[in-house]
């Protein structure tokens, strides 16, 4: 598996710092705060005083957003002006937000020893995340279904809760890519996104952030879905599944499933108990269908490493500072264990030619594949969950009721 001490410096040296350093200026350049200065305290219009806050901002945010941190120097993140000024940023921060975990499909590819290999990756993580924009960019430009009788509001979209100098497309882009690649920084409040639009990101996370994902993260959920997916296919053709050329056994079979079944594990049975529990509703800002969509959020934020959150829940109580914690121990720790495990037993086999009955996973017939399996198992997993919260909302939101 290779000198984890080895790979640690060198991704530090040769491209975390480098890249740190580039994106940072081009961020001072667009007007992104970077300095040592104590707050500045401002005379007000009313004739009061404001204390804002100042500091080195623009390094910060190159490393919060390469790094897939999320962690904003500013508690409204990357909506706030000093961290986020102009379109052209809110740009340069979602394109670095993608640029390594992206960049790690074609590196894969190499080590592998055929390149052809990681672009079937690229392709089948663009497939998913193009669509997630494709869904959430036209519920949120449709806007409310109780404030369309307003034709001002109507034109305007969801406008609630978004940065006006981002708009809706900027908001929906950035949401979209920030579950998709475990990152967690925000740009607009996806609390207030319509059910439909808020529904994407929640599924991003739960899919398990495979669309690029966080560094090597997403990759290594995606190639466990491919794994997954071979597996079907050699059971259709009869014949025993093979990826990269290493025979797929039962022992790979049952890791991969470990890895599929942890994540819900965590996430849905806590979220049942804080859905049913007075501790866990106490915090809800909202009733209904939307009070399970904050949980189930929250629990998906943590058991996948985001960090984003439908913020009307009050989570900094005694009951959920346990039991997210206890998500995000499971969501990170426990999910390694069976990934690495894998590599292991595949490092070990050895390596067959392709046969005649062999089937090529670097082709369309196999994106699509992998595509298809990818949204099956999500939806088996989750799909019953979702539809007591944010499908059952936007029903409920198209026939006047609100919560």
């Amino acid at each position: 598996l290779g000198n984890f001490w080895v790979d640690l410096v060198r991704s530090l040296v040769y491209i975390l710092l480098p890249l740190s350093v580039v994106v940072a200026v081009v961020l001072v350049s667009q007007g992104v705060i970077q300095n040592f200065a104590p707050n500045a305290t401002i005379a007000t219009l009313d004739g009061g005083t404001q204390s804002i806050a100042l500091g080195p901002v623009a390094s910060q945010e190159a490393i919060k957003m390469l790094g897939i941190n999320g962690g904003g120097f500013f508690n409204a993140n990357s909506s706030h002006p000093f961290e986020n000024p102009t379109p052209l940023t809110n740009f340069i921060e979602m394109f670095v937000v993608f640029l390594i975990p992206a960049g790690l499909t074609y590196t894969y590819g190499r080590m592998a020893g055929d390149t052809r290999q990681g672009w079937a990756l690229f392709a089948a993580m663009s497939v998913l995340f193009v669509a997630g924009v494709a869904v959430v960019y036209p519920a949120e430009a449709a806007g409310n279904p109780q404030a369309l009788a307003e034709p001002l509001v109507a034109a305007a979209g969801n406008m609630e809760g978004k940065e006006v100098r981002f708009g809706i497309a900027g908001s929906s882009l950035f949401a979209t890519i920030t579950t998709d690649a475990s990152c967690g920084a925000v740009n607009a409040m996806h609390d207030s996104f319509t059910p439909v639009g808020g529904l994407v990101p929640m599924v991003n996370i739960q899919l398990g952030e495979v669309v690029f994902g966080g560094i090597g993260v997403g990759l290594a959920g995606m190639i466990v879905f491919a794994i997954l997916s071979v597996f079907i296919a050699g059971l259709m053709v009869g014949r025993t599944p093979e990826y990269l050329g290493k025979k797929i056994e039962p022992r790979e079979m049952k890791l991969a499933m470990l890895y599929v079944l942890v994540f819900p594990l965590a996430l849905l049975g806590l979220a049942a108990w804080a859905a049913v529990s007075d501790a866990g509703t106490a915090g809800l800002a909202n009733a209904g269908p939307h009070g399970l969509s904050e949980i189930l959020y929250a629990y998906s934020s943590a058991s996948g490493n985001n960090g984003s959150a439908f913020a009307g829940l009050s989570a900094n109580t005694r009951f959920y500072n346990c039991t997210l914690a206890l998500a995000m121990l499971i969501g990170r720790f426990w999910m390694m264990i069976p990934v690495l495990a894998i590599a292991g037993s595949m490092r070990g086999k050895s390596t067959l030619p392709p046969g005649p009955g062999t089937f090529p996973t670097h082709g369309a017939l196999f994106v699509g594949l992998l595509v298809s399996i990818v949204l099956v198992i999500g939806a088996l997993t989750f799909f019953p969950a979702l539809c007591l919260g944010p499908v059952v909302e936007h029903f409920l939101a198209a026939s006047g009721r609100g919560f």
